[in-house]
């Protein structure tokens, strides 16, 4: 008697279809072998499998069981087996064929309730691109299994109502599809107008939410660079369907994603402590890698407070996918890669003190403490950053009076409509462009080319910094609503690398 059903493994956000066969026959004294690369937790599904079956009232075989996970030469790890292995012993012992164009997904409970998995929206979108059109996963993942577009999802509470739906005797009603509707606005708090003074930072915060510029603020403690920070996904506009998705897949895949609500529409906004290793920052870990802060802020804000307290080598991790905006992470298990376009905010302070040119205190550094502690960041680091600007205090007295300044709604619908012309135009954000793109799409006027030029030559730019500065021109002129780069839209650009060419 043999029976057969699909499933899958994932490596990554990538996805590999098992095929899940079990042979029952004659003689033996009621074994049970797995094979086909199983990892320790798929061969503990042995125990589990037959418990369930038992436990709900089916029958467990009493002769000789081979189950086989093909490929063989695939490796398979996760719980997510322990159903679709379950489900073709019923089969085999049932003598019916597998259904066709249906994959199953889930760990079973020694009871026979079918239990949560991790990665459930990976697994049905990347099911659904191989042709695939049900799925049946646990009952708690229904949700986000439904959310992908042509793909039916089968909540399964247990083991039992799987086997009587696929025999017939009391079918299961599929999760109805589609996705919350996306709200209006997001939740505005911090309120940009609560920021008092600091025009200089608030418009860089403008221009880095629309063109997805990177954005360093350097300033003494308590002149508000972290409130500046929290203040940027006010004025960032909602998610797309698409990108909801995409942020969605990771928080699957790490298991954190709500099972009442599995879309949020509100861009990611993570601020990981100065001791995030490497691995906890891009991602890593033991077999498979998983994915970092910089995955988990992908379409968001990656938001580094005190950056030159943070390892070097952890800065220095973050270069390549700055520049790529996606991750590769090689492991013993394999290589996998993730999305990390995120839009990098950073704060730091001038000195190990924080005072240095404030004006207000006195620095207690040493000249060489200070130049140790800003060489911290590197400056191919500082090459990729788009944005700097220097943070000073405000006046104590105009903290208690009302602020006067805009408020994030306002800032927002510029930058809404920022986006809009970049996305018609190009299909991007501007600091995605690349400079054969740039050429062709943001164009220079001749005096604005000129400045560009000449200025970049006595600062002795890098080729990275000219084009960042000429993207960042191009952002100016977006939210101004020009078509031409003018010349002081160059000159905004420029003096926003004021202090990295200093440096």
């Amino acid at each position: 008697m043999l029976g057969s059903v699909d499933s899958c493994v994932l490596a990554g956000l990538d996805v590999r279809r098992v095929h899940v066969e079990a042979d029952i026959a004659r003689g033996g004294q009621g074994t049970f072998s797995l094979v086909g690369l199983a990892t320790t937790t798929v061969k503990e599904a042995r125990e589990r499998v037959r418990s369930a079956i038992r436990n709900s009232g089916l029958e467990f075989p009493s002769t000789r069981l081979t189950v086989n996970l093909a490929p063989a030469e695939l490796r398979k790890q996760g719980t997510g087996l322990d159903l679709p292995i379950a489900v073709a012993i019923a089969l085999a012992r049932a003598h019916k064929p597998p259904p066709p164009r249906t994959a199953f997904l889930g760990e079973l409970a020694l009871d026979g309730s079918v239990r949560h998995v991790d990665g459930v929206l990976v697994a049905a979108r990347g099911l659904c691109g191989l042709g695939y059109e049900r799925i049946f996963v646990p009952a708690e993942d229904a949700a986000e299994a439904a959310l992908v577009d042509g793909l039916e999802a089968i909540p399964c509470p247990s083991l039992l109502a799987v086997v009587n739906h696929l025999l017939g005797t009391e079918l299961m009603a599929a999760t109805p599809p589609g996705v919350d509707e996306r709200p209006y606005e997001n939740a505005i708090e911090p309120d940009l107008s609560e920021v008092h003074g600091q025009e200089e930072a608030k418009r860089a915060l403008e221009v880095a939410a629309a063109g997805g510029h990177h954005l360093l603020m350097s300033g003494p403690p308590g002149a508000g660079k972290t409130m500046l920070a929290r203040c940027l996904p006010g004025i960032l506009p909602p998610l797309e369907l698409s990108e909801a998705l995409e942020v969605a897949q990771v928080k699957s895949l790490l298991g954190e994603l709500p099972r009442d609500r599995p879309l949020d529409w509100a861009r990611p906004f993570r601020a990981p402590h100065h001791s995030v290793s490497t691995a906890g920052l891009i991602g890593g870990g033991g077999g498979l890698a998983l994915p970092g802060e910089i995955s988990r802020a992908n379409h968001g804000v990656l938001f580094l407070d005190e950056m030159a307290e943070f390892q070097s080598t952890v800065l220095q991790a973050l270069r390549q996918p700055i520049e790529s905006g996606r991750i590769t992470i090689t492991r013993s298990g394999g290589s996998v890669a993730y999305p990390a376009c995120f839009t990098l905010v950073a704060a730091t302070n001038p000195c190990p003190c924080g005072w240095a040119s404030d004006g207000l205190r006195a620095c207690r550094c040493s000249q060489s403490a200070i130049d140790t502690y800003q060489r911290r960041l590197s400056g191919p680091l500082l090459d990729r950053i788009d944005l700097q600007v220097a943070v000073r205090r405000v006046p104590l007295e105009t903290l208690a009076s009302e602020p006067t300044g805009e408020t994030s709604s306002d800032v927002r619908e510029r930058v809404v409509r920022a986006r809009r012309r970049q996305v018609q135009r190009q299909g991007s954000l501007n600091a995605q462009l690349k400079p054969s793109r740039l050429r062709q799409l943001a164009g220079l006027a001749p005096p604005s080319r000129r400045t560009l030029e000449r200025w970049s030559a006595q600062r002795g730019m890098t080729a990275r910094g000219f084009h960042r500065a000429w993207r960042v021109a191009r952002t100016a002129a977006d939210l101004e609503g020009s078509e031409q780069i003018e010349e002081h839209h160059v000159l905004e650009a420029l003096g926003f690398r004021l202090q990295d060419v200093a440096a």
